[in-house]
């Protein structure tokens, strides 16, 4: 099976489209899981905080978790924010060729930071939350992604059949 690793900026809409996904996959009758922040932060890596050396390791555990699962038979979509591109690079050497699709979930700052569904961009603002990504810690955007969805200027459903055919099950 494979892994769809989407990633970008909170509020880009990662999970979003990874349920939409998800949902979609289902409805197909195919077996398949989501790993995102709240659900993988909430349990396998409730120790961690997000420090520099927390986050890689939290992108680490969740990689190694996402190639379990495709071992398995599992249709895999990780949703993180997952900064940096070494990090990203890493998770990809995990698992075999063609079997890690690569999506950068893409809105400029401003976009997002006006959904910001979770209202972590005003607690970052107000120095509440510290290393925030793409504020005071950077985000390194992929060099050549299986997948770039810009999310400001297409809508859930465009995103969800690029997707599909990307991944060849549309």
């Amino acid at each position: 099976m494979s892994c769809v690793e989407r990633h970008g900026l909170s509020g880009a809409g990662k999970t979003t489209l990874a349920r939409a996904l998800e949902l979609q996959l289902h409805q197909q009758g195919k077996h398949v899981y989501v790993l995102d922040g709240d659900n993988v932060r909430h349990g396998l890596n409730r120790d961690l905080g997000f420090s520099s050396a927390d986050r890689e390791e939290n992108i680490r555990r969740v990689a190694e978790v996402a190639r379990l699962m495709v071992d398995a038979g599992l249709i895999v979509i990780v949703a993180f924010i997952s900064p940096f591109r070494a990090q990203r690079e890493s998770a990809r050497a995990l698992f075999d060729s063609g079997d890690f699709v690569e999506v950068f979930v893409d809105a400029p700052f401003s976009a997002c930071e006006a959904r910001d569904t979770k209202g972590l961009y005003a607690k970052a603002r107000q120095g509440l939350v510290k290393d925030f990504t793409g504020l005071d810690s950077p985000y390194e955007p992929p060099v050549s992604p299986e997948l770039h969805l810009r999310t400001d200027l297409l809508s859930i459903n465009e995103c969800l059949q690029k997707t599909l055919e990307r991944m060849g099950v549309s």
